[in-house]
């Protein structure tokens, strides 16, 4: 047990507290006292009466504050869940489209292997060619995204 000497309103108090919590009793006699100072005239009783109600309404008003914050910071987290919810489900998405990406630019290559080995037709169809194109489209524009992938 720790023995501290305190003052409040001009007034000296040798206290008793656990061992490490000299400072912390110190810190809130000052701010008991520095109450009691702007309570002018009337008693020593009357100042620590009206500086414990003042601190007293200052604790109510922060319990306030913090109920009223309490909802909110519920309702945050769970956007933040949310949001990294569909984050995760967006990446794993963009891995499979890669996944697919990666597929259709091996069956690319190999068919062209295949069409070069092979003889070539007497002329193209112009169906063949423009399926070809688009092909080849998807797979740039997967290609785009899956750049961008962080």
């Amino acid at each position: 047990m720790a023995d501290v000497k305190l003052t409040v309103a001009g007034r000296p108090y040798d206290v008793h507290c656990a061992d490490g919590q000299e400072s912390q009793l110190l810190q809130l006699a000052a701010l008991v006292d520095e109450k009691a100072r702007e309570i002018q005239g009337g008693t020593e009783v009357r100042q620590l009466l009206f500086a414990a109600l003042m601190l007293a309404d200052e604790t109510q008003e922060a319990r306030a504050k913090v109920e009223k914050a309490e909802p909110q910071s519920d309702s945050l987290r769970a956007a933040v869940a949310l949001a990294e919810s569909r984050e995760a489900t967006a990446r794993d998405e963009l891995r499979e489209a890669l996944a697919r990406e990666q597929a259709a630019l091996k069956e690319l290559e190999s068919l062209r292997q295949a069409a070069s080995a092979a003889p070539a037709p007497a002329a193209a169809s112009p169906t063949h060619d423009r399926a070809l194109a688009q092909i080849a489209d998807r797979i740039e524009a997967l290609a785009v995204k899956v750049e961008q992938i962080p």
